[in-house]
């Protein structure tokens, strides 16, 4: 890594064990290779939830403009009663 800084951070014991047992069993070189690591898996989840927000709004949006809201009682007891006649009309 050509510049670094230099950090220092506290975290509660179980953390630090976590980080020194990755460390230990050699699933990381150094606590600053895992931290990076964990930095860029945070960094991901961050832009992933940012894209989400993102199309959960325009998602919003878009159910807005499409109109006037319709109550789901009268739509979901006419979807009912189609299937309701399809299955009898299957059983015939």
């Amino acid at each position: 890594m050509p510049t670094v800084e230099k950090l220092s951070i506290a975290l509660p014991p179980e953390m630090a064990g976590q980080l020194r047992d990755a460390v230990n069993s050699g699933e990381y070189a150094s606590a600053s290779e895992a931290v990076r690591d964990a930095l860029r898996a945070w960094t991901h989840r961050r832009s992933l939830e940012a894209l989400e927000l993102s199309e959960l709004r325009r998602l919003v949006r878009e159910g807005m403009a499409s109109g006037p809201a319709v109550p789901a009682g009268p739509v979901l007891s006419r979807l009912e009663a189609k299937y309701v006649a399809m299955v009898r009309k299957a059983k015939k």
